[in-house]
């Protein structure tokens, strides 16, 4: 174990770095070791330090029943997007379709809690499917997910009677309020549109009736202030029983629709 002493030198460190309960966090990166290593504690404090994720600076981040492996390449799962995995399991499905899956923690979230599905992961970086495939292989799913590279439903084949999807929903406008642990070490790609952060709302609709099976299910983390525009635009494309579901904290964060 680390001794107390550097913990407490880690913690104040992270403290004039304005992290949050520092000496929580120094305390998870000490029993991320294997052994009593200094050097690398002193190294990762250091990381922390600079608003690198903390998930990041360990390598991965729990969500929902499992581990997943994480970096620089994919967005860091976070508890909100729990409520999607929770909205999609109240039905049984055979065939799910996750569309910009990044670390694949939806679609193996999914694929874990639904023995005998299988499902197929899209994603436009190779980096990221990357990331996607170590997580596939750590649940041991290989046989039942198809990762693939994408742009939405460009590569895709086939019906599907879930499809679900966390895109990139943050307007450009409001990416200098995010924290820095977003703002300068996740993808920007996942995070923004680079416009009003409903781009990738329309094209998902838009092409969701041809892939879903008849009584499937578009399923959609959305932002706090979205669930009226990408509500109308499920209904806009024919889909049935719209709803929106909160998420722990109140806010709006799922919306689903249904093709008749």
């Amino acid at each position: 174990m680390i001794s107390d002493a550097l913990l407490r030198e880690g913690a104040a460190i992270l403290a004039d770095a304005g992290i949050d309960d520092p000496l929580r966090e120094a305390r998870l990166i000490s029993r991320s070791l294997c052994q009593d290593d200094v050097q690398t504690f002193t190294g990762m404090i250091n990381q922390r330090a600079t608003r690198m994720p903390l998930s990041h600076v360990l390598g991965y981040r729990d969500f929902y029943d499992h581990r997943f492996v994480v970096s620089k390449d994919v967005l860091d799962p976070r508890p909100d997007t729990e409520a999607l995995v929770i909205a999609a399991l109240k039905k049984t499905f055979t065939q799910v379709l996750d569309l910009g899956t990044g670390s694949g923690c939806i679609l193996l979230s999914l694929l874990a809690a639904q023995s005998g599905a299988t499902g197929v992961g899209t994603d436009i970086s190779e980096a990221a499917l990357a990331v996607a495939a170590q997580n596939r292989t750590r649940l041991g799913l290989q046989e039942r997910t198809k990762l693939l590279l994408s742009d939405w439903f460009a590569n895709v084949e086939g019906v599907f009677d879930l499809i679900v999807s966390n895109p990139p929903y943050i307007a450009a406008d409001e990416m200098e309020g995010l924290q820095p642990e977003v703002r300068l070490h996740e993808p920007h790609f996942a995070l923004t549109d680079e416009a009003d952060g409903l781009t990738a709302y329309r094209k998902i609709t838009a092409g969701a009736p041809d892939y879903l099976a008849s009584g499937g299910r578009l399923i959609v983390e959305i932002g706090p202030t979205q669930a009226q525009a990408v509500s109308e635009m499920m209904h806009d494309v024919g889909l049935l029983q719209i709803r929106v579901i909160p998420d722990l904290d109140g806010r709006d964060r799922v919306v689903i629709g249904h093709k008749p």
